[in-house]
C-alpha cells in the first residue's frame, strides 16, 4: 500500500489521498458507453491541465483590451516592467494560497471532515487557520472584488458589441447580455468548466495576437507621440489596471478544490502567468507603438483598429469569453450564497440554479447604472485586488507559519518578502 501512494501523494495529507482516489475512480468508472465518456471529456475536469486552462483563461479577459491604454499612461518601459512584476508577484501569492489551502484541508481531514459535497473557499481557509476576524475580512474583500469583476464583464460585453452593432445603445446591450450571463447559474462548479476554459483561452489568444498583428500592419499613426507617463495620477492609474490584470487568483481555492490532486497546483499559476505574458506584452506593446498617446482617449484598443472581418471576429470571441469569465467570477459568489441559505449540498441542479438568481440580479443592476468600466477597473485594482490577491494572502501565510517550528522549514527570505510585499504594491 505504501508503494502505491509514495510518489503520487508525496506531501499530500492522508484525507486528500483518499478523496483523490475516490474522485479518480468516479472519473474512470461508469464510463462503459460512449455518451458517458464524452460527457466526462467535456464536462468533468479535475486534472492539472484543467486547472492550468482555468487559470490562464480567467487571468485576462476584458482587461486585455485596456492594457494598451495602460501603456499610454505608463510608457513602454514601465508598462512592460509592471506586467512582469505583478505577474510574478501574483504567481507567488497564488502559491502561498495553495499552501494555506493544503494546510487547512490537512487539519480538517485529520478530524474526519468530508469535503466531497462541499467546496472549500478562501474565507473558510482563513477561518480555519486564523479565526473569524480574518474570515470576515477575507469574505468582504473577496466577495466585493468578485462582484465588481462580474460587473466589469457585463459592461465590457456591451462596450465590445457596440463596435459590431451600434443600432442599440450600450445600456440596452447590457440588459441583453445580463440575461445571457444569468445562464451561468446552471454550471454547478469549476469541475464543469473544462471545455469552456479551453475555448476561452483560444479566444483570448486569437484576440491578443490580432491586436498585435493588426497594429503592426497598420503602422504608426501620422504624428504619433509616445509621451507617457505625463502625470503621476495617470502613471499609477495605469499601474492599477495592470495590477487588476494579474489578480485573477481570487478563485484560486475553488479551482484547487476542483482538482483531483490539488497538491499539484503549486506551479500551475506561474505557468499560466507565463503564457498570459506572451499574450499581453506583444499586444499592448504593438498597439502603443502604433497609436501612442491617442490611446489616452480610447481605453478599448479595438476602437482604433480598422473595422473588418478580423476585428469583428475578435469582438465576438471576446464576448463569448466574457460570458465564461462572468461565470468564473460569479461561481464563488454562488457558493457563498448557497451556504448562507443552506442549499450548498443540494443535489438538484434546478433548485440550486433558482437559488443562485438573486446573486445575478444586483450584478446586472450595477452594470446598467455604471456603464463605464475604465474607472471601475482602476478602483477595483487599487483597493480590492491589492488586498484580496496580494496583501491578505501574504499576511495570512506569515501569521499561520509564524511559530519557531514552522519557520525552521521555510527560508528566511520568504519571511522578508512577506514583510516587504505590502509596501511594494504601493
Amino acid at each position: 500500500m505504501a508503494s502505491e501512494t509514495s510518489v503520487a501523494d508525496e506531501k499530500a495529507p492522508a484525507g486528500l489521498s483518499r478523496y483523490e482516489a475516490d474522485a479518480e475512480d468516479g472519473q474512470d468508472g461508469g464510463g462503459g458507453d460512449g455518451k458517458s465518456r464524452l460527457s466526462g471529456l467535456l464536462w468533468h475536469g479535475g486534472s492539472a491541465y484543467d486547472a492550468w486552462f482555468s487559470c490562464a483563461s480567467n487571468q485576462v479577459a476584458q482587461v486585455l483590451l485596456t492594457l494598451p491604454y495602460s501603456f499610454a499612461q505608463l510608457g513602454m518601459v514601465s508598462g512592460i516592467l509592471f506586467q512582469l512584476f505583478y505577474g510574478l508577484l501574483g504567481s507567488w501569492t497564488a502559491y502561498l494560497i495553495s499552501i494555506l489551502y493544503l494546510e487547512y484541508r490537512t487539519r480538517k481531514e485529520k478530524d474526519k471532515v468530508d469535503f466531497r459535497n462541499h467546496v472549500i473557499q478562501w474565507f473558510e481557509v482563513l477561518d480555519g487557520l486564523l479565526g473569524r476576524h480574518w474570515r470576515n475580512v477575507g469574505l468582504a474583500f473577496n466577495c466585493t472584488f468578485l462582484l465588481f469583476g462580474s460587473v466589469i464583464q457585463l459592461i465590457g460585453c456591451a462596450s465590445n458589441i457596440y463596435y459590431v452593432n451600434d443600432h442599440l445603445d450600450k445600456r440596452t446591450w447590457t440588459y441583453i447580455f445580463g440575461a445571457c450571463c444569468a445562464t451561468t447559474v446552471f454550471i454547478p462548479s469549476f469541475h464543469n468548466y473544462r471545455v469552456w476554459s479551453f475555448l476561452g483561452l483560444l479566444m483570448t489568444t486569437y484576440t491578443a495576437w490580432y491586436i498585435a498583428v493588426a497594429s503592426l500592419m497598420h503602422g504608426q499613426a501620422a504624428g504619433v507621440k509616445h509621451s507617457g507617463p505625463t502625470t503621476i495620477m495617470l502613471y499609477f492609474t495605469g499601474a492599477t489596471n495592470i495590477l487588476y490584470t494579474f489578480g485573477g487568483h481570487a478563485v484560486t481555492v475553488e479551482v484547487m478544490h476542483a482538482m483531483w490532486r490539488p497538491q499539484k497546483f503549486k506551479a500551475i499559476y506561474l505557468l499560466a502567468t507565463l503564457y498570459v505574458l506572451t499574450l499581453t506584452l506583444p499586444s499592448a506593446s504593438a498597439a502603443y507603438w502604433a497609436f501612442g498617446d491617442e490611446l489616452l482617449t480610447h481605453s478599448n484598443a479595438l476602437s482604433l483598429l480598422p473595422r473588418d472581418a478580423w476585428r469583428d471576429a475578435a469582438v465576438i470571441l471576446m464576448l463569448i469569453h466574457q460570458f465564461i469569465t462572468f461565470g468564473f467570477a460569479c461561481t464563488p459568489l454562488y457558493f457563498v450564497w448557497e451556504k448562507l441559505i443552506g442549499l450548498h449540498d443540494c443535489r438538484s441542479l434546478c433548485k440550486r440554479a433558482a437559488a443562485r438568481l438573486p446573486v445575478v440580479v444586483p450584478i446586472w443592476f450595477l452594470a446598467i447604472i455604471f456603464p463605464f468600466f475604465g474607472p471601475i477597473n482602476s478602483a477595483v485594482g487599487s483597493l480590492l485586488v491589492s488586498f484580496t490577491v496580494y496583501i491578505i494572502p501574504a499576511m495570512a501565510h506569515m501569521v499561520t507559519f509564524r511559530s519557531p517550528h514552522s519557520r525552521e522549514v521555510r527560508h528566511f527570505f520568504l519571511l522578508l518578502l512577506h514583510i516587504l510585499l505590502p509596501f511594494c504594491l504601493y
